[in-house]
């Protein structure tokens, strides 16, 4: 794919997860969420979609509830390239995510097994990646990404 190629993908997809956002937001609007929450949850889950889904290939929304791009965004991605990344960061950017996939298994976008792949991935993986961030950010802790 030249890189030309790649640009329109991207551009295709960006405007697809524009209606998705859109409708996510309307959800948690009616849920009765206040601005501030659902500004929060739609910029955590417009940075899964847009920005880590589309930096190595294009990939579209349902490709996030895969186990190995969660695993990646949530306990690599994040807590290494993101300079704001907390324990707390973590959590919440976990819980938009999981609203945001929510949000479209409820419109039909995603299917319930991808639901449970995504939620299942989180909950297991959970604990590890927030130990993970704690070290990572911690200059007197053993970094937990280098091999030894």
């Amino acid at each position: 794919m030249t890189y030309e190629e790649y640009e329109k993908k991207c551009d295709e997809i960006r405007m697809k997860n524009a209606d998705y956002l859109d409708g996510f937001r309307e959800d948690l609007f009616n849920a009765g969420l206040k601005e501030k929450t659902i500004n929060r949850h739609c910029q955590n889950a417009d940075f899964y979609i847009n920005t880590y889904l589309l930096k190595e290939e294009p990939l579209e929304m349902i490709c996030g509830t895969n186990f190995s791009k969660i695993d990646d965004f949530l306990g690599h991605f994040l807590i290494r390239k993101c300079m704001w990344s907390t324990p707390g960061t973590i959590k919440s950017t976990a819980a938009s995510i999981k609203k945001f996939y929510n949000s479209m298994l409820q419109r039909g976008n995603i299917g319930e097994s991808d639901y449970r792949v995504l939620i299942g991935t989180i909950k297991s993986n959970m604990d590890y990646w927030l130990k993970d961030c704690e070290s990572y950010s911690d200059p007197e802790a053993p970094n937990p990404f280098i091999f030894s």
